[in-house]
């Protein structure tokens, strides 16, 4: 059987790759297990399916060193970012096959506007999908307190930004006192978003301790922030309750968290300068209001004085004068009154005069009527009197100052006193 040595099957693929439809052809795909070793930049190209993520191809892939350098640096240049796995990237690519080493594919060129597009084309989409549903700008309309002081932080405990933060927010010359709390967070990586909003679920228990938060992490690459660009964590963070600052990597990275929270500022630090410029402005608010008011209080005081001083001056004549608008005002009160009297008066005293004399000579006859009838009842008291009894022949017999009715009521040797009509009789009994 006719057999083909190694070297000679390798040439053969050799010819059919090495091709003008496999040179210097423009390649999109997803950058995996990347990595530089001895200047080459070495990684693998896969491409997924968009609904199920499954492997549809894959490839090995290199940039020598001689190109690595200027590619590496204009791409850097442009996005912001390094190679890195999970980048979606355009890449040009030749084709070839080595008789030792194999079949690769060499990238001698990268777009950078490809993988910029990708991922504005994705917090576009997710832009949209938030506008759509009438959430975006709803922590953007929240209005911080003044001042924040109660602040809650989602960072990495060992991240480099975090310990800017908190050096800048201790060591402010205003003296300002904050209370710090850290939830931490995983702030790369694919766990990224899900870590930052179980920190976002734990400040919402507690947020009526909390003034606002911060998320703060330090900058990197690009792709370290890809885990940011999430539209759950979106939506957590644009409907969250309280105002959230995002200071996230340096002044040029961006997230869409910076397009949908209430605040954004360039890194940790800045957050940390925003913060303790709120306290600045409510201090000097204070202090502006402090000065109004003494100003407002010396103002007051100083009229108050003048004032004193034209009251000190009239002060000797004032109550003379009162005294003489006081009689001015008796005297016309009273001539007022006497007319007001006399008129009212006058009628009455006719009246009084009219009953004056109908008064007497009712008195009169009343009096005289009464004469008579008293005179009537004295001449029947005397008749009906004791005396009168008496004196037409009957006497009265007392034993003891009683009346004595009956001879047997009084005992032998009783003494008795009988009234006359003129003169008394002591006698006893036998």
């Amino acid at each position: 059987m006719e057999s083909l040595t190694l070297l000679e099957l390798n040439k053969r693929i050799a010819s059919l790759v090495t091709t003008p439809a496999t040179q210097n052809v423009w390649v999109t795909a997803e950058l995996s297990d990347v990595s530089v070793r001895g200047g080459h930049c070495y990684m693998e190209l896969l491409q997924k399916d968009p609904s199920t993520g499954s492997t549809l191809a894959k490839a090995r892939a290199a940039i020598w060193a001689n190109n690595f350098r200027v590619i590496r640096s204009d791409f850097y240049a442009a996005t912001g970012q390094d190679f890195a796995t999970g980048l979606k990237v355009m890449v040009r690519v030749s084709v070839s096959m080595h008789p030792v080493y194999g079949m690769s594919m060499v990238i001698n060129a990268v777009n950078p506007d490809y993988t910029m597009g990708d991922i504005l084309r994705r917090r576009k989409e997710m832009l949209a999908r938030l506008e759509a549903e009438g959430i975006a700008d709803i922590n953007k309309s929240l209005c911080w307190p003044e001042p924040p002081l109660r602040i809650a932080v989602i960072s990495s405990p060992e991240a480099a930004g975090y310990g800017d933060f908190m050096n800048q927010i201790s060591s402010n010359n205003l003296r300002l006192r904050f209370s710090i709390k850290l939830f931490p967070a995983i702030m790369q990586g694919d766990r990224t978003a899900q870590s930052v909003i179980s920190a976002l679920n734990a400040i919402e228990a507690e947020q009526a301790d909390w003034d606002g938060v911060v998320i703060i992490r330090g900058g990197g690459a690009t792709s370290d922030l890809l885990g940011f660009e999430d539209y759950s964590l979106a939506a957590k963070v644009a409907t969250f309750p309280l105002p959230i600052i995002v200071g996230i990597g340096h002044e040029r990275d961006v997230t869409i968290l910076d397009y949908i929270a209430c605040t954004r500022v360039k890194t940790p630090t800045a957050a940390a300068e925003w913060l303790i410029l709120q306290g600045k402005t409510a201090l000097d608010r204070l202090n502006y209001l402090g000065q109004e008011i003494g100003l407002t209080a010396m103002q007051y005081l100083s009229g108050c004085k003048e004032q004193l001083s034209q009251l000190e001056g009239r002060i000797p004549t004032l109550p003379f004068a009162a005294v003489d608008r006081a009689k001015a005002k008796i005297d016309r009160y009273a001539a007022t009154l006497q007319q007001l009297a006399f008129k009212r008066m006058q009628p009455q005293m006719s009246r009084l005069d009219t009953l004056a004399s109908t008064l007497a000579m009712a008195s009169h006859n009343t009096i005289e009527r009464r004469r008579s009838k008293l005179d009537a009842l004295a001449q029947l008291l005397d008749a009906l009197s004791p005396q009168a009894t008496l004196r037409r022949g009957y006497s009265i017999t007392r034993h003891e100052g009683r009346a004595v009715t009956s001879a047997d009521s009084v005992p032998q040797g009783a003494m008795l006193t009988t009234t006359l009509a003129e003169g008394t009789i002591i006698s006893v009994k036998q």
